[in-house]
């Protein structure tokens, strides 16, 4: 008895060792970033998250990347095949041991895992369906998404879109009600000549500024 109850331990510890060293397994690309990327664009080309993306390049904020930025994406999960493999295994050392305990032990054990396997699975999908539902509700912003609106100043204005991502992540850090208290310029742009206004109404004055002034409206 005392003899078959080591080899379960072993067996368990088989088990433990090769889902452990699953859960490592991973792999990664390094990506630059191009004028008129976000972050959602890069994780659905790459078969990742944004999340997954934030995380892993401390990014702490989402709607925040520069042109030529380089981020690691596209890491995958464990190896189905390190899980299958580490299965069989224990599958193979239950089999070959001495069996001591009733039938009925047996089944009401087989049956508790199977329990906790469902549990685990369901859990799994729970958590990925909330992380796609987040990261769908990240990936947009205000009125559009920051490519959007580097697109409509770069057709508009004839300014490249990386020139006016450096001047809104200047002036405002891409926070589209931020206010200035000493000279209350507001917004993307830090336009003194608006007030407040959706994100589409501080493009239309931004390049309004930039017909009367040039990129001398934001010292360029």
């Amino acid at each position: 008895m005392v003899i078959i109850i080591k080899k379960s331990l072993v067996t368990l510890s088989v088990i433990a060792g090769f889902l452990g060293l699953g859960s490592l397994a991973a792999s990664a690309d390094t990506y630059t970033v191009q004028s008129g990327d976000t972050v959602a664009n890069i994780a659905a080309s790459h078969n990742d998250t944004i999340n997954g993306i934030a995380s892993r390049n401390n990014l702490s904020n989402v709607n925040l990347i520069f042109v030529g930025q380089q981020l690691e994406v596209g890491q995958n999960t464990t190896s189905n095949n390190t899980q299958a493999a580490a299965t069989t295994t224990a599958t193979t050392a239950q089999t070959q041991s001495t069996p001591v305990a009733s039938t009925t032990t047996n089944n009401t054990s087989a049956s508790y895992n199977n329990t906790n396997t469902n549990t685990a699975a369901q859990s799994t999908n729970t958590a990925s369906s909330n992380t796609a539902n987040t990261s769908s509700s990240s990936s947009n912003y205000g009125t559009g998404s920051h490519a959007d609106v580097l697109s409509q100043m770069e057709a508009r204005t004839g300014v490249s879109a990386s020139t006016w991502n450096y001047i809104i992540n200047r002036e405002s850090n891409w926070q589209s009600s931020v206010r200035n208290s000493t000279s209350g310029a507001y917004g993307l742009f830090q336009n003194m000549h608006i007030s407040g206004g959706s994100v589409q109404d501080q493009i239309d004055a931004a390049v309004s500024l930039y017909n009367q002034q040039g990129m001398a409206a934001w010292s360029m």
